[in-house]
């Protein structure tokens, strides 16, 4: 009898996608690959504000960061297309908002980046709710999508910081004037969606408090729904146990 063979999801497709990156001398990233990208960025982050030249370094790791994850979920054309057409537009504007602030305004980079980060969590949960077992794809995809949703709402952090100056409050000691920006937003954004909650930063505006209450729900929920799927997938892959009796 012919055995149909159902191929993975992730990798539907996927062969004119490898053969058009290998042509041109590029190789698909891994989950994992993607992962070692993600925290060498949110790790180096800490340091990098605090030094000479911080913010061209910073666009140079976020441009790493955008290019990673453009390889990391070419398994298809549409979704390799449309990666770029999201991503074209945040990484131009994050180097003409470096070079020329005053022609590119930070707040449409960071919508662009926004837009572009939000594609990139979804395609990995679509991945993880499709995926017929537990891998170690499987599991550094679920890692890179809640490292995304981190970075996706300190992204949102200072957006919001940009339109409604003074939407947070710092503990008492900070420097007078200090912005929500940089690795401060990292941190308060990791912070927020772990549900720890030092208190040392503080929304104020209605927009950063509701953006606080949706990352801090987000991160609740991604990790209660996380387990139990991949208990479901784990349960579901495991060969039945007999149930005779021995003799």
């Amino acid at each position: 009898m012919r055995q149909s063979v159902q191929a993975e999801p992730w990798a539907a497709r996927s062969g004119p996608i490898v053969n058009v990156l290998s042509r041109i001398g590029v190789r698909r990233f891994s989950a994992f690959e993607l992962l070692v990208v993600l925290v060498l960025w949110i790790v180096s982050a800490s340091f990098f504000w605090q030094i000479k030249y911080g913010d061209l370094i910073e666009a140079v790791l976020m441009t790493l960061v955008m290019l990673s994850a453009v390889l990391a979920v070419s398994n298809s054309r549409g979704t390799l297309v449309v990666a770029i057409l999201l991503a074209a537009p945040a990484f131009t504007c994050k180097w003409l908002s470096h070079v020329r602030p005053d022609v590119m305004p930070p707040e449409v980079h960071m919508t662009c980046a926004l837009v572009f980060m939000v594609f990139l969590v979804g395609h990995f949960l679509r991945f993880i709710l499709r995926a017929p077992r537990v891998t170690s794809e499987v599991l550094c995809t679920a890692i890179n999508a809640y490292l995304l949703m981190g970075i996706l709402w300190s992204l949102a952090y200072i957006l919001v910081a940009e339109l409604v100056p003074g939407s947070f409050s710092f503990a008492v000691g900070s420097a007078p004037g200090r912005a929500m920006r940089g690795f401060d937003a990292v941190y308060f954004s990791f912070v927020t969606l772990c549900t720890v909650g030092y208190g040392d930063v503080v929304p104020v505006s209605h927009g950063a408090q509701m953006l606080a209450i949706a990352e801090a729900a987000t991160g609740l929920f991604y990790v209660t729904m996380l387990i139990a799927r991949l208990v479901s997938l784990y349960s579901t892959a495991r060969p039945p146990e007999s149930t005779g009796e021995r003799k």
